[in-house]
């Protein structure tokens, strides 16, 4: 299973632990991944993704899921996240 965002599509980042003598090797920095089940309210049913924690506050600051999706650009978006805003589009359209 890969280090990366389901939403945002956040990953793993390679830089240097510089120790004491200022001696150089190679590190990841790897997100702060959870494991969370959001609600949408358009499809009317519960989502498991694995998401960052910064991803996750921004999903609450913007409302909810379908909010943070709806205002979100494609290109910011991972793979999973642009087929969940497609089915919300797609359902709503339908709505009205």
């Amino acid at each position: 299973m890969s280090r990366r965002c389901d939403l945002t599509g956040k990953g793993a980042q390679v830089g240097h632990k510089v120790s004491h003598s200022n001696i150089k090797t190679k590190r990841r920095f790897l997100p702060n991944l959870l494991n969370v089940t959001l609600m949408s309210d358009t499809l009317g049913r519960s989502v498991k993704l694995r998401v960052s924690a910064n991803a996750l506050k921004s999903v609450d600051h913007r409302g909810g899921l379908d909010a943070f999706l709806a205002k979100a650009k494609d290109e910011q978006l991972a793979p999973k996240a642009q087929l969940l805003k497609r089915q919300i589009k797609k359902k709503q359209a339908a709505a009205g």
